[in-house]
């Protein structure tokens, strides 16, 4: 595979530590683990990374903006989703997630969309649960220590990073806008990778 059928400079993808797993690997993320370094760390495929950006993408730009939700219970993510929401139109959940907001339209925060990505399937097991329970669609990010029971589309990175979320995000929302129409296939984003990662 060369540099450029990446959807970003494999250089840019090293930097951001989007492949850096944990010293943990559970039976599923196997498949995308490249190698395990001395230190015990796994290391994720950049190339299967890539493909489950695009399929991920192109998952997304099936549904209207106001039908995407994305939640990040973790913090590291919340600087890379309010982006995501701020440039594409998509809802953002940020912070802790309190089961109901899909089933139960009492609430005052009940929202309907059609569906689901989250940042960990771990920490953001309330927002999965809410999604299977009305059946719609989950992409979850995942690390070589997830588990991926109950997730739709496995999206395999070091979700606890702040650069590698900040990168991804800025790459999910670049293609979204193309695959929806509203971004030229070569033109630039009008958003930089800066607005999406903590410093």
């Amino acid at each position: 595979m060369t540099d450029n059928s990446f959807l970003v400079a494999q250089d840019q993808y090293l930097k951001s530590g989007i492949h850096i797993g944990t010293k943990f690997r559970t039976g599923y993320m196997n498949a995308f683990i490249y190698k395990t370094r001395p230190d015990g760390l796994s290391v994720l495929n950049l190339q299967k990374i890539d493909e489950r950006i695009r399929l991920a993408a192109n998952l997304l730009s099936q549904y209207a903006p106001e039908d995407v939700l994305i939640a990040s219970r973790r913090e590291n993510g919340w600087k890379a989703v309010r982006a995501f929401g701020r440039h594409t139109g998509v809802k953002v959940f940020a912070g802790r997630y309190p089961p109901g907001i899909l089933t139960n339209p009492k609430l005052d925060t009940y929202m309907e969309v059609k569906v689901i990505l989250v940042t960990d399937s771990w920490p953001d097991r309330n927002a999965i649960k809410d999604a299977i329970q009305i059946g719609i669609p989950v992409i979850a990010l995942c690390d070589t220590n997830n588990q991926s029971n109950e997730i739709d589309l496995v999206v395999p990175c070091n979700n606890k990073g702040k650069k590698s979320l900040g990168l991804l995000f800025y790459i999910l929302a670049r293609e979204y806008l193309r695959l929806r129409g509203k971004l030229g296939q070569n033109d630039e984003p009008p958003f930089a990778l800066e607005e999406f990662v903590e410093e």
